[in-house]
């Protein structure tokens, strides 16, 4: 029971719906997630150790990078569905849609990101 507690609390933030929905399309690191959503590295951060935290995400490390991505392989089936429902539920939403349209746009730019991308 405490698992699905976790999922679900999880997914009840709207950064981290927004988060989960970049990483439907690829990879990233938290340079991009930053440059897509226009958020801190803090927040980033922190959101994406939450879906890490629920089981949702694993993480690869790639030289400087921490990359995520989603646990398919690992995630519990129902977990499945609970993304594939987040998935229906933001199609046609303009919010995700720009954030996809930025991530396009995102670079990997390295340990120095969050003082270049600090406004």
């Amino acid at each position: 029971m405490r698992d699905v507690v976790k999922a679900f609390k999880a997914l009840s933030d709207e950064t981290r719906l927004r988060i989960l929905n970049l990483l439907l399309e690829r990879e990233c690191c938290v340079c991009e997630v930053m440059q897509a959503l226009d958020i801190s590295q803090t927040r980033a951060s922190r959101n994406l150790s939450a879906l890490y935290d629920a089981g949702f995400l694993k993480l690869r490390k790639d030289g400087l990078w921490s990359l995520y991505s989603l646990d398919e392989e690992r995630m519990r089936e129902y977990y499945s569905h609970l993304v594939e429902a987040v998935k229906k539920a933001l199609e046609g939403n303009a919010v995700v849609a720009k954030d996809r349209e930025c991530l396009k746009k995102a670079e990997r730019i390295g340990p120095g990101c969050v003082r270049k991308l600090v406004k």
